[in-house]
């Protein structure tokens, strides 16, 4: 019997990346629903935490940025087999996709809520949004798609004292909110379109460097270059502890909490102090490992090549196993159904177990995961004539 096989045509350092970091990213989740303190405190309180709990939520930190970059990244090299009015079509369809999964299928695996009373607009609806304004944004020259980049990163910041008199406008722009919108429903507006979309634009300018007529070692060496840099530019924001930062650092009497402290900058919105402590290390990394090979870089990269099947299956079974357990331990399987996020819950309050079982059950995870992300890999590849297949 023969099978169809396809060369793939990926490049091995981007999938490298985004399989590393969606593991990574399925570790906060499993804490977020599994671990006893995470019901009662920020883990990055510098007054509460510990170096193991801290470290579990600062490395997760990487994972948002990675993906609105890599996205843009992506959006470009589809470009290179595509006219712009088709990639601009296919960012469109591909974007407005994106956010009505979020609305419906992933909102329901945070909360499994069937009446939808809590409405999140969390990471894939941000990257679903900004492909929406990348399809307008690609066809400027690649020159001005960087100063458009640049300015919405480094410049959203000037907003920050403004206040619109519409809430629900302003937090889908700026601001992170809990709003109550009528009936009881809810709008989580966890990740406002600033400055996502100039990430994402800044990703599809950084694709231009992976064309075929690129060098590799120009490449990385610029990569090299900008990561550092970057990561020299956050020290130097979050030192003045002013513009470039939302949450200020503080000084405390321990070192180890003045370091807690100073290396957790805005997540919600990011802000710069955050974009240049996350995606300075993203372009060292890139840098590194394009010539990285072996068996656990094949493994890892199996999750870099299925993120969006990924995605919405491990929320499913994070909620599925809290749920279970809450049932055997005599908690009740019923509170884990939430209205709002799952850490903010009251009725959660004195469930959840060790860090060290939440390692565990991550580990388990993503394990059990693996053989299905592998299978769906390949069909994925074999059957690149499927166009339903590339909203998966």
């Amino acid at each position: 019997m023969n099978v169809k096989t396809s060369k793939s045509k990926r490049i091995a350092s981007l999938d490298l990346l985004k399989g590393a970091i969606m593991i990574i990213m399925a570790l906060d989740h499993v804490r977020d629903y599994f671990h006893y303190d995470a019901f009662f405190f920020d883990p990055t309180d510098p007054e509460k935490t510990n170096m193991g709990l801290y470290f579990t939520r600062w490395i997760t930190h990487y994972c948002a940025p990675t993906f609105s970059l890599l996205a843009g990244v992506s959006a470009y090299l589809i470009g290179t087999r595509k006219s712009k009015k088709e990639l601009s079509y296919f960012l469109l369809k591909r974007g407005i996709w994106l956010i009505f999964i979020e609305l419906t299928v992933v909102n329901f695996s945070w909360f499994f809520d069937i009446h939808f009373q809590t409405f999140g607009l969390f990471v894939i609806w941000s990257l679903g949004i900004s492909m929406i304004f990348l399809a307008a944004i690609i066809h400027l020259k690649l020159k001005h798609i960087l100063f458009f980049s640049l300015v919405v990163i480094f410049g959203h910041h000037a907003l920050d004292s403004i206040q619109i008199g519409n809430k629900i406008f302003w937090s889908v722009i700026h601001e992170r909110n809990f709003i109550d919108l009528s009936n009881g429903t809810k709008l989580l507006a966890a990740y406002p379109i600033l400055p996502w979309v100039g990430v994402m634009s800044l990703g599809y300018f950084m694709g231009s460097f992976y064309e075929k007529s690129y060098l590799a070692e120009k490449r990385k060496k610029i990569f090299f270059i900008i990561g550092i840099s970057s990561i020299v530019m956050f020290f130097v924001v979050r030192l003045f502890n002013g513009y470039g930062n939302f949450n200020y650092w503080e000084s405390y009497e321990l070192g180890i909490q003045t370091a807690y402290s100073f290396f957790n900058p805005a997540k919600y919105p990011p802000s710069i102090s955050y974009l240049l402590m996350t995606l300075g290390p993203v372009f060292l990394i890139l840098s590194l490992t394009e010539n990285l090979k072996g068996k656990i870089i094949n493994i890892i990269s199996v999750f870099g090549k299925v993120p969006f099947f990924y995605y919405i299956i491990h929320i499913y079974i994070i909620h599925l196993l809290a749920l279970i357990t809450a049932w055997i331990t005599g908690f009740g399987w019923e509170n884990m159904i939430v209205k709002g996020w799952v850490t903010v819950s009251p009725k959660l309050d004195g469930f959840g177990f060790s860090l060290t079982y939440v390692y565990l059950v991550w580990v388990a995870i993503v394990v059990f995961l693996y053989p299905f992300c592998k299978k769906f890999s390949i069909y994925k590849r074999n059957n690149k004539d499927k166009a339903w297949l590339s909203y998966l």
